[in-house]
């Protein structure tokens, strides 16, 4: 059981996270190019369920879960806010995607006070509300176009996200994070096979490039397809590890606010990767977001220590 936070710890865990997905999302477009989201879901998952049987004797993991619906219930929570996510980019610009995506923050910070009655204090509430300011600086303007059911999606799978990084510590402080990996992975797999089957079934119309990203059912993949999806797999298996840990080590409702470090994180390996340039204004984004994080981290306070008995 997580006897106190460990805020910086969970920092530090973020940080990790934010650039190895940084990274390996930035090479997504090169899968979505040739294969479907549902093909690319399954396959990837196998690879990093594979990846961790492997190395999970070596590094001591447990895999066992201590309470199987629990673990069910998280890993479907943040399964399927990882499609909705995705899934939304077939027919919205990627900037209005993850300006709803992050959102989840602020549905973390309601869910704390008033669910689990967490006390809130103001700087964790300006520290959101600072991170979220800079996100859409960065994003601009057109993250915020638009009002439909479409543009709902985004902030319902930010809703979704919020909830699942709550259960991580709520519902599962025993488990491992080998054990939360696994079953995240799983649902995620199951659901791209469930995918695959359904366009299978009414095989429609699907435009060529990423842009049948979502519409596309099986293909027979090629070499690049393997390259880049198992850099995916050995990437996202490591980063959502980190997550995991981070959220294990403090409360939701801090650490949440640590990952708009994502953005800058992306944005950065965008510049290097594909030569894409920020604005000013996004740069400026960039500094809110840093700063709501520095916020929260100065902001804690360990606890007091107490002795514990021989």
């Amino acid at each position: 059981m997580i006897s106190q936070d460990r805020t910086r710890a969970a920092a530090g865990f973020i940080l990790l996270y934010a650039v190895v997905i940084g990274l390996t999302d930035n090479y997504v477009r090169v899968i979505a190019d040739e294969a479907g989201l549902w093909q690319f879901h399954l396959t990837r998952s196998v690879m990093a369920l594979a990846i961790l049987a492997a190395v999970a004797p070596a590094l001591g993991l447990r895999l066992r879960p201590v309470d199987r619906r629990a673990v069910a219930a998280r890993s479907a929570i943040h399964g399927t806010a990882m499609l909705i996510y995705f899934g939304a980019l077939a027919f919205l610009p990627v900037a209005q995607v993850a300006a709803g995506l992050f959102t989840a923050p602020i549905f973390v910070l309601v869910i704390s006070r008033f669910v689990y009655g967490e006390r809130i204090g103001p700087v964790r509430v300006l520290a959101v509300l600072t991170g979220f300011a800079g996100v859409l600086l960065v994003l601009g303007p057109e993250a915020m176009a638009g009002a439909s059911f479409a543009a709902g999606l985004p902030v319902l799978a930010g809703l979704l996200y919020g909830m699942g990084n709550i259960a991580t510590r709520a519902w599962c402080p025993q488990e491992s994070a080998g054990t939360l990996l696994g079953g995240f992975f799983v649902a995620l797999g199951v659901l791209g096979a469930a995918g695959l089957a359904v366009l299978a079934l009414v095989s429609p119309p699907v435009p060529s490039g990423p842009d049948g990203f979502v519409m596309r059912g099986f293909v027979v993949p090629s070499q690049d397809f393997w390259f880049w999806t198992f850099v995916q797999a050995a990437g996202s298996l490591f980063a959502v590890g980190m997550m995991i840990r981070a959220y294990q080590a403090a409360t939701a409702s801090r650490v949440s606010v640590f990952e708009y470090v994502i953005l800058p994180a992306s944005a950065i390996w965008g510049w290097l990767l594909w030569d894409e340039r920020l604005s000013p204004v996004a740069a400026a984004g960039m500094a809110l977001i840093a700063l709501a994080g520095i916020a929260i981290a100065v902001g804690s306070r360990p606890p007091a220590a107490t002795a514990t008995p021989a």
